[in-house]
């Protein structure tokens, strides 16, 4: 199946739908205390730029997002592939252009939240396999033992 990536703007029914599903998905794995999530509304502020995988039927099969925060850090939010897709390298892809975007505006690093447990071992894989590497908390985020932490130094060219 191909997929393309584009940057797109998170305020689209089928793109409300993906983010949606990812609520859908973490709900059960982590307190709600402890699932830092953006809404849609927040994903298409200037600071945010979400892209969307396109199957070539232009179907919505991923998401994920760049928030670019002070001190040229980025950060990875709201990662996303529709069951359906999972295994196509969908993840792969998006998270090599959330990469390619952070290096294009000149950022230091790029760091995530992620949850612990089984329901997660496929994001680590991805984020690792990527050259992420993990990290304590950052920003504001609170310690506990539902939350891990990856960050990548990227290219200062």
């Amino acid at each position: 199946m191909p997929v393309t990536i584009a940057t797109e703007t998170p305020l689209q029914d089928d793109v409300r739908l993906l983010i949606a599903q990812l609520n859908e998905y973490l709900r059960p794995l982590s307190p709600p205390e402890f699932q830092h999530q953006m809404t849609v509304e927040e994903m298409a502020g200037p600071d945010t730029t979400v892209f969307v995988a396109r199957a070539d039927d232009g179907m919505a099969v991923g998401c994920g997002a760049l928030r670019v925060h002070d001190d040229g850090l980025g950060e990875v939010k709201r990662m996303f592939t529709v069951p359906e897709s999972r295994g196509l390298r969908v993840g792969s892809l998006l998270l090599d252009a959330i990469i390619e975007r952070a290096n294009a505006e000149g950022l230091g690093w790029l760091m995530l939240e992620t949850g612990v447990g089984p329901g997660f071992a496929p994001a680590w894989r991805l984020y690792r396999s990527k050259g992420f590497r993990p990290r304590g908390r950052f920003l504001d985020y609170p310690a506990s033992d539902w939350s891990t932490f990856f960050e990548l130094k990227l290219s200062t060219t």
